[in-house]
């Protein structure tokens, strides 16, 4: 991407575990969990110089989750930025007795590696970002072949991550069977919410009797921090958010075929990964949380039926906020040419 920012397109391997959508589990978060370990035990000291290139290699990763992680830990307060570049591990009151001698991160320790094992895995998280990325300005055709010699696979990988694309509704086929991402238009935008609003509060009812217990208190206790903190809060909290109520809470459902029909419609949270990322800050606080908690709360009360009309409530008037936030991209990124992407006018 280019607007002034470091582009997205590296995040290869930097998406959500949920099944359906076929999605790489987010490497950026378990290299945060072992290095926020490390920090806490001492094996990382303070002072301790942390980079991209450094924990990419450690992880086997590419450098956009090693990013992010370095940004989520300097957002809980346990690196700073270091003169130069990269940052440096931060001195602690919960770290007495560890050395303070700095160090640097050692290579080599080939259990650390969080490499996805399926080839597929390797490129998913990336196509799906960059398809998604560009479906704000228009729709895009995919080619199989240029896919897989982009990335250097076979066409047996490049179906594959086709096939979880279609799994997930960002690509579909048109007349002459050709795969093409369909433009996030105000029009389509609203086609999707509809089937949403039709499909997810019947799946809210099935999954009501058949929730572990704790979920709903660990649900409403999200999203009551992120309410209190609502200022404060990013883009990766906000779709965290999203695919709790809509994926955690409603794959309870016990209605695969149910289920595999909103997949289909839940490319929409797939975009909003995107679009929570360039615009956590579109309102003063975030609209959806209190529908969220109205939802839960209905739920704890042992009214499905009410908390199903709430989620109906909540989904109907989320579409105008979503094709706000695509508008809002639109004037922030500019996406570079790819060649297994060709725009269509």
């Amino acid at each position: 991407m280019q607007n002034g920012k470091t582009g997205h397109g590296e995040e290869a391997q930097d998406k959500g575990g949920d099944p359906l959508s076929g999605a790489a589990p987010r490497l950026f978060e378990q290299a945060l969990a072992i290095l926020a370990g490390q920090i806490g035990q001492g094996t990382l000291p303070a002072g301790t110089r942390l980079s991209e290139s450094v924990i990419a290699a450690q992880f086997g990763i590419s450098r956009a989750p090693a990013r992010r992680a370095l940004a989520e830990l300097e957002r809980l307060g346990l690196v700073e930025k270091a003169e130069g570049r990269g940052y440096r591990v931060r001195e602690t009151d919960g770290r007495r007795g560890i050395s303070s001698t700095p160090s640097s991160l050692a290579l080599g320790s080939e259990d650390l590696r969080l490499v996805p094992q399926s080839s597929w895995e390797r490129i998913y998280g990336e196509v799906e970002d960059e398809i998604v990325a560009r479906v704000s300005y228009g729709s895009w055709r995919l080619n199989e072949a240029e896919l897989a010699r982009h990335y250097n696979v076979s066409r047996t990988v490049a179906r594959d991550v086709i096939g979880r694309l279609q799994q997930s509704g960002v690509i579909r086929k048109d007349e002459r069977a050709r795969w093409y991402a369909p433009a996030l238009t105000p029009g389509h935008i609203d086609e999707l919410y509809e089937l949403r609003w039709l499909l997810e509060p019947a799946a809210l009812v099935k999954a009501a009797s058949n929730l572990p217990a704790g979920l709903l208190s660990r649900l409403r206790a999200s999203l009551e921090e992120a309410i209190a903190h609502a200022h404060e809060i990013g883009g990766d909290t906000l779709d965290r958010l999203e695919q709790e109520l809509h994926v955690e809470l409603l794959g309870h459902c016990g209605n695969r075929a149910l289920m595999q029909a909103i997949a289909l419609q839940q490319s929409l949270l797939i975009a909003h990964r995107f679009l929570y990322r360039w615009t956590p800050r579109l309102f003063e606080t975030e609209p959806f949380l209190p529908e969220h908690l109205a939802v839960v709360e209905r739920l704890e009360a042992g009214n499905p039926k009410a908390a199903a009309e709430a989620l109906e409530q909540h989904l109907r008037v989320s579409r105008s906020r979503a094709a706000a936030r695509v508008a809002a991209v639109v004037e922030q990124v500019n996406p570079e040419p790819l060649s297994y992407l060709e725009r269509l006018d």
